[in-house]
Formats: C-alpha cells, sequence, structure tokens
C-alpha cells in the first residue's frame, strides 16, 4: 500500500516545525518520516549528511536539475535546495507517509507532479501573536522582524491553495487536528481497500449476495 505525500506550509513563527517534531513523537517511527532536502551549501560541524541534508555540490545539484531529478527546487541566498522525486517516492512505495515542510511556491510546483499529495497550511491565531512569537526568539533585530511580518501577510494569502487549515492557537488542538487529518486520510475508502483486501474478499464471498 503506497503512503502519502503531506506537504506543510505556514508562515514563520506559526509553529510549523513544533507541531511537525511532536507529531513525529507519538507516531511510531515505521508509519511517517521527515522529507530530507538536497543542498548545495556547506555542512555545518552540527549537520549529518542524509540526516539534516543531502548535500551536494552546484554542479552535482545543475545536473540533477538537468535529470529533472527534482519534484521542485528553489535558489535561496545563492544556494540551491530541493526535493528529490526518487526519494521521495521510493519512502511511499514501501507504504509510509511523507512529511515536507516547504513554503507555498514549492508546494504549488509538487502538486502538480503528485496530485495525490494532501496538503495542509498552518495559521497563527492573530498578527499579534505572531509578532510576539517572532520577538521571542530574541534572534533577529525589529528591522528583520517586521521583514518577516510582511513576508508572513503574503504567504498567509495562499492558504486557499491547501487541502486543509489548521489554526494554531491551543498548541494541543492543533496537534491533534494534524492527527485527525492523517488518521482520516488513512481511513479512505481506496486504503482500506488495499490494507484489508483479504478480509474483504472473504467477508464477499460468505455472504450470500455481493454488495
Amino acid at each position: 500500500m503506497e503512503g502519502t505525500l503531506y506537504i506543510i506550509s505556514a508562515p514563520s513563527g506559526a509553529g510549523k516545525s513544533s507541531l511537525i517534531q511532536a507529531f513525529l513523537k507519538t507516531s511510531p517511527s515505521c508509519e511517517i518520516k521527515v522529507s530530507i532536502s538536497y543542498t548545495t551549501r556547506a555542512k555545518r560541524s552540527t549537520e549529518k549528511h542524509g540526516e539534516h541534508y543531502f548535500f551536494v555540490s552546484d554542479k552535482e545539484f545543475r545536473q540533477l536539475i538537468k535529470e529533472d531529478a527534482f519534484l521542485e527546487y528553489a535558489q535561496v541566498f545563492g544556494y540551491y535546495y530541493g526535493t528529490s522525486r526518487s526519494y521521495i517516492e521510493a519512502i511511499l512505495s514501501n507504504g509510509r507517509d511523507v512529511f515536507l515542510d516547504i513554503d507555498w511556491q514549492g508546494a504549488r510546483q509538487i502538486r502538480a507532479k503528485m496530485p495525490k499529495a494532501r496538503s495542509i497550511f498552518i495559521l497563527p491565531p492573530s498578527k499579534e501573536a505572531l509578532m510576539h512569537r517572532l520577538q521571542s526568539r530574541q534572534q533577529d533585530a525589529q528591522q528583520f522582524i517586521d521583514q518577516r511580518m510582511a513576508q508572513a501577510v503574503m504567504e498567509m494569502a495562499h492558504f486557499i491553495e491547501y487541502d486543509y487549515l489548521i489554526v494554531n492557537d491551543d498548541f494541543e488542538q492543533a496537534l491533534l487536528d494534524i492527527k485527525n487529518i492523517i488518521y482520516g486520510e488513512r481511513l479512505h475508502l481506496k486504503k482500506q481497500q488495499e490494507r484489508h483486501h483479504n478480509l474483504i474478499s472473504k467477508l464477499l464471498l460468505e455472504h450470500p449476495h455481493k454488495v
């Protein structure tokens, strides 16, 4: 049974990464995996190849582009980032679901190539809450925080392109919403038919009238 690709997008500060990590802690590792991107930027001392990113040279990345190896790719601050088609397809073919943390532009590219993918957009409860979350990180000057806010407003306008919408007001409720989406998709008729094919065949054979 093929797994499902879940595209998850949100503006910076909406809590997307925290929700994904919280979901993974409560879900068996054999059920779902977070996609690992390819990148041309240098590996940091705390990072591992194949765990945080697949680190490749600029020449290698450009060759992969020519081979149409990416579901999506983009250049950010002079470095390439991309999602490998074969990497995603290998996981899905083994029956595992995949989380893909990506922005709306990448999501649009992937939906065009993988229409079966499901997409989730996460919103903050208010602009004030989002601003507070960005300021509480204490990593950026106010000028950059204001730029992030302007970027967030632009990004949030694309929520309409997604299948599901979650408002991260209460963290535990937002986490439950994600779980309900995942578990609900797994109960879809086609997936249940594949999962319980033998049982369904026996039940129909034993019944005097086929349904």
